[in-house]
């Protein structure tokens, strides 16, 4: 009982460490007249997707493919403008690199060796 409870609370901070990261990540998308000005957009939706696919369903079968996938779709989001950086302060920071790095530990190792 007390190795489930520590692997929720782990859950719980990784969540909570997402949510105020992502508060401050704003990802935009915009029509383009021409058509090669969509194409990396495009292309990044459908590299992350279906990199998503290849590491949930098809593991084995894939091996690298889903983590090549992704990183290609992560580099043409970076290359088509459609992500906005916030500023955040740097509690905020500190609140969700704290909480993601806490939770990871609780689900990998379920404690925490100060």
């Amino acid at each position: 009982m007390g190795n489930l409870l520590i692997k929720l609370v782990g859950l719980f901070l990784l969540i909570t460490g997402i949510y105020f990261w992502g508060q401050d990540i704003i990802f935009a998308s915009g029509y383009y007249s021409y058509f090669y000005g969509s194409l990396s957009a495009t292309g990044s939706v459908m590299a992350i997707m279906a990199g998503v696919l290849a590491l949930v369903f098809f593991r084995r079968e894939t091996g690298n493919l889903g983590w090549i996938l992704l990183s290609i779709g992560i580099v043409l989001v970076i290359l088509s403008g459609g992500v906005i950086l916030r500023p955040t302060s740097l509690w905020n920071f500190f609140i969700a690199f704290t909480a993601l790095a806490v939770g990871y530990k609780f689900l990998n190792q379920g404690r925490i060796r100060f």
